[in-house]
This record gives structure tokens, sequence and C-alpha cells, in this order.
């Protein structure tokens, strides 16, 4: 009974690390990325998801990961990745953010843990019978955390670190959670090449990756609050010629600077390049030659006894 079960055992892991050296990939990604919370956006009342970001204010996004095809379905990945977000008020089309005239940029670094399900396979794009491409979309979701330390920028142009200064009385952690979600897909090129493409949005757990979401606590002092009578002036004359005799309130102690209520969240869409480890063992061969490819026999030279 021990030897059969330690057979089992054996059979398994040399199924499994054989399966695994072909489903196993690295690499790296790069692309861009952009952010939705209370600094910029569209016109009027704040909207959620994409349709009030600024696409002019998309970044840079970098990363490596690590992913191992569990079945035919699943695979589970690991990645590392540096983000920079950043806003600016006086890009936003919203008047009232206008003469807030507050901005920030934030390098972040964030580890990500996800799950991939294959929604549609190919394994033979082209039909050529020599399995050299397939092709994999998939839909992904799990748990991260993420480094987030914002800046802001004084009326001179310098940038400061917010979190210490405690813009709005309130301490927040740099540290938060995130949740992943998106979709993808990769072609494996020559067996062994994964190039694709990944689009993943992150919902946050803190409205402090701008470092704005309650109330004014500071008189204008060039970084809680940047606004000034002469910036207020010129919107209240253009919002008077359009609206008649309405006009921005002054940002002073106490009064609404961001919207508590929703949490800041953010968006990446890169390219992503891999290598897949192929296996080595005799095993592997015998099983898996259309993925590793048949090599041509050397022919022996028979030398002729007398």
């Amino acid at each position: 009974m021990q030897k059969l079960l330690l057979s089992i055992v054996f059979i398994s892991l040399v199924s499994l690390s054989s399966f695994g050296q072909y489903n196993l990939d690295y690499g790296f990604s790069v692309g861009g990325s952009n952010y939705l919370g209370e600094v910029g956006g569209g016109e009027g009342v704040g909207r959620g998801f994409v349709s009030d970001m600024e696409l002019g204010f998309t970044k840079w996004t970098i990363g490596g990961f690590v992913r191992y095809k569990l079945s035919q379905k699943f695979a589970i990945k690991g990645s590392l990745n540096y983000i920079r977000l950043a806003g600016d008020d006086l890009k936003s089309d919203n008047p009232g953010r206008t003469a807030r005239n507050l901005n920030f940029k934030n390098d972040m670094f964030e580890f990500l843990g996800t799950g991939e399900f294959y929604v549609y396979q190919v394994n033979d794009v082209g039909g050529t019978g020599r399995y050299n491409t397939d092709f994999n979309l998939y839909i992904f979701g799990g748990a991260g955390v993420f480094y987030s330390s914002p800046k802001g920028q004084r009326t001179d142009g310098e940038w400061v670190s917010l979190r210490p200064l405690k813009t709005e009385g309130v301490s927040y952690s740099s540290i938060n959670l995130a949740i992943p979600l998106g979709v993808g897909f990769y072609y494996t090129l020559q067996r062994k090449y994964r190039l694709g493409l990944e689009i993943g949005w992150r919902t946050t757990f803190t409205d402090y990756i701008d470092d704005i979401s309650t109330n004014y606590i500071n008189d204008p002092d060039g970084i809680s609050n940047k606004t000034n009578q002469e910036l207020l002036d010129e919107i209240n004359s253009t919002i008077a010629e359009e609206d008649g005799n309405v006009s921005l309130r002054n940002f002073t102690v106490g009064s609404k600077r961001g919207n508590p209520d929703n949490n800041d969240s953010y968006m990446t869409a890169t390219v992503n390049f891999s290598w897949a480890i192929r296996g080595k063992s005799k095993f592997y061969k015998s099983r898996n030659s259309w993925v590793l490819g048949k090599k041509k026999r050397r022919r022996r030279k028979s030398r002729a006894k007398f």
C-alpha cells in the first residue's frame, strides 16, 4: 500500500512538472495609466468609471510578471508594477474644480495576485498543423496592495510630498488595498514567445491617491489651496456671461474640498511580452513533441566488422 501511494505521488509530481514547464512564463509589461478621483475631470458633476477621466493626463506604467497555467482554462499570475498617476484642475472643464486650482502626481508601486480564466482559445492559429502560434483570450480578477505617495505643486513650481502635511487634518496610510479586474489576450509565437495586450481596472479602498477627500482646514497656503482672487474673478466673469449672476464662492476654511463618498480608482492598459519555459525531460518530450517540435535524427555510420 505504501509503495502504491508513493508511486501515485511520484507520477503526479512528474505530470505536474512536465505540464508546468510549458505553462510557466515570465516577462514584462509597458503601457499607460489613468485615474478617477477629485482632480480634473469633465464638465458638471463627477461621473463614475472611465467617463470622467482626462485622457490628456494619461501617464505610464512598467512592470514584470510571472504566470503559471494550472489547466487549459485557468492560470495564476503575480505582477509588480511601477505606475504614475497625475491630474490638474486647470485642465478640467468644471469651473468649480478649475477655480480650486489643485494638482497632484503620484508614483506608486503595485503588487497584484490575479487569476485568469480563458474564455476563448485557438491552439493552432491559421490551421497550419504545426502549432507554432496559439491565441488565448481571458478575463482576470484578484487582489493587490500598492504604495502611494501623492505630491502637490506649489505656486512657485516646487513639488512637495502631501501626506506628511495633513492638508485636510487627516492621517492616511501609504499602503492600501486594490481589487483588479480586467480583460486581456496573448499570442504564443514560435511556441515560446508570448505577446499580448491587457486592460485592467483597480477599485481601491482609499480616497487619498490625490490627497483630496473632505474639507479645507487652512487658508490659502499655496498647497492645500492654490486658488487666488484673480483666477476666481476670471471664472466668475465667464459664468456670468453664460448663466447670469452665478458666481463661485471663495475656498475658505471648512468649505468643501472633495467628495468622501467615492474612493479613488485607476486603470492601466499594457502591452505584455513574456517567455514560456519549455520542458527538457524525456517524459515531457515523449508526451508533448508537438510543442517542442521534432528534431532530425542523426544517422550513425556503420562500420563493417571483419
